[in-house]
């Protein structure tokens, strides 16, 4: 539709022209503003319908634009900005001005709650290929750019703002919702069990934006890729040191069962330079799904409260992304949500991490590596040493070449190793 005062509009021929033209806005600067994860941006609006965010000067040609790259910025994995329901001119969300053009220049206008699709599924609409609910591919009204998308969410982050309970979504839009979490839920494989090789039940990452808020029914095994400080503007707020002992002790455990295995980490926290040396690994002799031995195994760990900045390190030993005979190590650590948003889950950082190499291996390592083969002996998800890994390396001989760059410079502890080895093969 054109865009003259007798045409008829669909919302989304309403733009900022058409209201800055019709007297329902006026240009000025700092009217604009967007609230998100606990963030302010601020905006001028131009008379010619532009937006300029007053802290770096940059202009954008709709909310939507300005909104996408401001909430970029917090949360990278953002796909869009919901601009007309988030961005707010003198307090008041710019999708209610449009509403009100809607009723003084288009009264007769069908409300826009009772516009559907036809001939499609609900939650599917044409030409989505099939995509489950309408907030990801396209709008279930005319809508304009994707403004319906993240309504609920904005509507929790104001009265979060505002120190109030939110809005109740209406009964469709939960219904919407359920059906999408199913949808992912099912996307997501469960995590192999004990006894079964974990290439027959591969578990696929999810990505950090598709969790939402904590969810009871969510399998807490779920894997979520994680996310660099760099792609959300931020510097990693802390520095790690991780000793190549307890590399050596999580690179050994990993490798002894096709099952998931846990532990804890320990070390020093300086306060003046922000470091966390971990020093110590505490492998955990348990099953995953093991409740009832899960207290017994922290009783005798006996770990401190741990820091709020202890990272994590995730090993794998047999991934299948990874060809090579040395393991895959990802360090990470959980940021905390918001403190408006509690409910959220935190978010999964990639940390860059320095390695510092010991001088000898310490008794405990190797006490520790001793109980894990006797813990695993047996064990009908345990790696058998003896077999092929390659077409010329048995399992025992990748374990190997995986442990020699975490080794200490000292070898004298290289006999004792090889009696750790030599249990391995019998215990298979």
């Amino acid at each position: 539709a054109g865009g003259g005062r007798g045409a008829v509009l669909t919302r989304r021929g309403i733009t900022l022209r058409v209201l800055l033209r019709d007297g329902l806005l006026e240009p000025a600067r700092g009217v604009l503003s967007i609230y998100y994860l606990g963030k302010k941006f601020v905006g001028d609006l131009g008379a010619d319908g532009t937006i300029t965010w007053q802290e770096t000067g940059q202009v954008f040609n709709s909310p939507s634009a300005w909104a996408t790259h401001c909430k970029r910025l917090v949360n990278p994995a953002k796909k869009s900005g919901c601009g007309w329901a988030s961005v707010r001119y003198k307090g008041q969300k710019l999708d209610q001005y449009k509403a009100a053009w809607l009723r003084q220049h288009q009264p007769n206008a069908p409300p826009a709650d009772e516009v559907r699709w036809v001939g499609a599924p609900l939650g599917v609409p044409p030409g989505c290929g099939g995509a489950v609910g309408p907030a990801r591919c396209c709008p279930q009204s005319l809508a304009s750019e994707g403004e319906d998308e993240e309504v609920a969410e904005e509507e929790e982050e104001e009265a979060a703002r505002e120190g109030r309970a939110p809005v109740p979504e209406p009964v469709a839009a939960k219904k919407l919702e359920e059906r999408s979490k199913k949808q992912q839920c099912k996307s997501v494989a469960e995590p192999a069990g004990m006894g079964e090789r974990m290439e027959s039940k591969a578990r696929a990452p999810v990505r950090y934006c598709s969790l939402g808020t904590r969810d009871s029914a969510r399998n807490p095994q779920t894997l979520v890729e994680v996310t660099s400080f760099a792609a959300i503007n931020k510097f990693q707020p802390f520095n790690v040191a991780i000793s190549s002992n307890v590399l050596l002790l999580l690179d050994f455990h990993s490798h002894l069962t096709r099952s998931e295995v846990v532990g804890y980490l320990g070390g020093r926290w300086d306060t003046n330079t922000q470091l966390l040396t971990v020093l110590r690994a505490f492998p955990c002799r348990t099953r995953l799904g093991d409740a009832e031995a899960a207290g017994a195994v922290e009783e005798e760990v006996k770990p401190p409260r741990p820091h709020p900045y202890t990272p994590g390190v995730a090993m794998g030993p047999y991934y299948h992304g990874n060809p090579g005979v040395e393991s895959k190590i990802a360090p990470f650590w959980v940021m905390p949500p918001p403190e408006q948003r509690p409910n959220d889950y935190g978010i999964p950082m990639d940390v860059e991490v320095a390695y510092i190499q010991d001088g000898f291996l310490t008794n405990d390592v190797l006490q520790e590596m001793t109980l894990l083969v006797d813990f695993y002996k047996g064990a009908p998800d345990l790696v058998k040493f003896q077999e092929l890994w390659s077409q010329d390396q048995t399992y025992l001989d990748k374990l190997k070449g995986s442990l020699a760059s975490r080794t200490p410079k000292d070898q004298s502890f290289t006999h004792v190793l090889e009696q750790i080895f030599s249990l391995l093969k019998l215990s298979g």
